[in-house]
């Protein structure tokens, strides 16, 4: 194959029979690629970005609006990789220059307490960015509770953890739950509005006193009942400690398996609550992120 010039970049194949070019002008991966490979389609395109096919400075990168700067390698290489984004205990949903966005599973803290520190999200995260550069970071934006299972978002700079988490309340648009409460919930909505508090043993405190803590708002709504249990949808209009979990105990319906909060039954084995979606405003690109996950199976099967 002879090399070309197409636009104002260069083309080449390297060694490794991998398709390389070098970026002269500022654009967005898709663009770029578009203006490259003039005899592919966008859904071509988009199959080599899911293969990991598409490496910037070595790189792989799935993004197809990742920003590309004047001075960036990109390469197309001849190997197909099926994406290595689910792991034993989270899987990857989406992650691009700034961020990454996990689906964590129960059981995984979400970072290091006194008696664990390797097996977290976030030195597993560490992890994965550092195999991609030594230098690579990961910072934690917000936490979920060892037992809670879902959507997590992570930071990969300092700058965009501290917009996250200084904007909060204006960046993210929806945080969703789904739950599984002991007992039938005969309200089919409803509001909890509440001052948590945390004692010394680190447990949290309803009050309706303002000075007894900081404000939490929580919205259910009944998505299935028996006699047993019901499962809601729970939208945070707060995110405090443990809110879901005193809010629903406060309510008479302790999440099942929460000990904690006074529940008497453990019928899924792990924790009753799972942070199903997530909606944002993107700290750098402004664009509008949606992400959603399956209820639990093992929530589903008690209906």
């Amino acid at each position: 194959m002879h090399s070309k010039k197409s636009g104002s970049l260069k083309n080449k194949l390297t060694k490794q029979n991998n398709l390389s070019f070098t970026v002269t002008e500022n654009s967005l991966l898709m663009d770029f690629l578009l203006t490259q490979l003039p005899h592919k389609s966008r859904n071509n395109i988009k199959s080599l970005l899911s293969h990991k096919q598409v490496l910037v400075d070595g790189n792989s990168v799935s993004q197809f609006n990742f920003s590309l700067a004047q001075g960036q390698k990109v390469e197309i290489s001849s190997n197909r990789i099926l994406p290595e984004q689910k792991f034993r205990e989270y899987n990857i949903v989406y992650e691009d220059q700034h961020l990454i966005v996990i689906d964590k599973m129960a059981g995984l803290l979400s970072m290091a307490t006194k008696n664990e520190k390797r097996n977290t999200a976030y030195s597993l995260l560490s992890k994965h960015v550092k195999k991609q550069d030594r230098g690579n970071k990961i910072f934690i934006v917000h936490r979920l509770d060892r037992e809670t299972s879902g959507l997590m978002l992570f930071a990969k700079s300092e700058p965009v953890k501290m917009k996250l988490q200084e904007f909060w309340n204006e960046t993210v648009i929806e945080r969703t739950y789904t739950a599984v409460v002991e007992g039938m919930v005969e309200k089919q909505e409803g509001t909890i509005s509440s001052y948590l508090s945390e004692d010394k043993v680190f447990k949290m405190h309803s009050s309706q006193a303002p000075k007894h803590g900081q404000k939490a708002i929580t919205h259910f709504s009944v998505l299935k009942k028996n006699e047993a249990y019901s499962l809601l949808k729970v939208n945070l209009e707060t995110g405090r400690k443990n809110q879901i979990r005193i809010h629903m105990q406060e309510m008479g319906h302790p999440v099942a398996g929460d000990k904690k909060y006074e529940a008497t039954t453990n019928p899924m084995k792990r924790l009753g609550l799972h942070a199903t979606k997530i909606s944002f405003i993107h700290p750098v690109t402004g664009e509008k992120m949606n992400f959603e996950t399956k209820i639990p199976r093992v929530f589903m099967r008690l209906f």
